[in-house]
């Protein structure tokens, strides 16, 4: 019998409030995310636990994760 299709996170990054501070990145526990050039961007969603570190961490709240 198959396993069911895991259901993926929805993670928001707000480009405008992000300052590339590198926190969310610092704190992600299985490296879902990376900083490119200004601000921070999902390299693999499929990693996510959804333990909300990021969310949680971000001084500009530039980041939500969404179940």
């Amino acid at each position: 019998m198959a396993e069911p299709a895991k259901k993926l996170p929805r993670i928001e990054i707000s480009e405008r409030r992000c300052k590339a501070c590198s926190i969310c990145v610092d704190f992600c526990p299985t490296n879902v995310l990376e900083i490119r050039g200004t601000t921070c961007v999902v390299k693999d969603l499929e990693a996510c636990t959804r333990c909300q570190l990021c969310d949680l961490r971000c001084p500009d709240f530039a980041i939500r994760v969404f179940d």
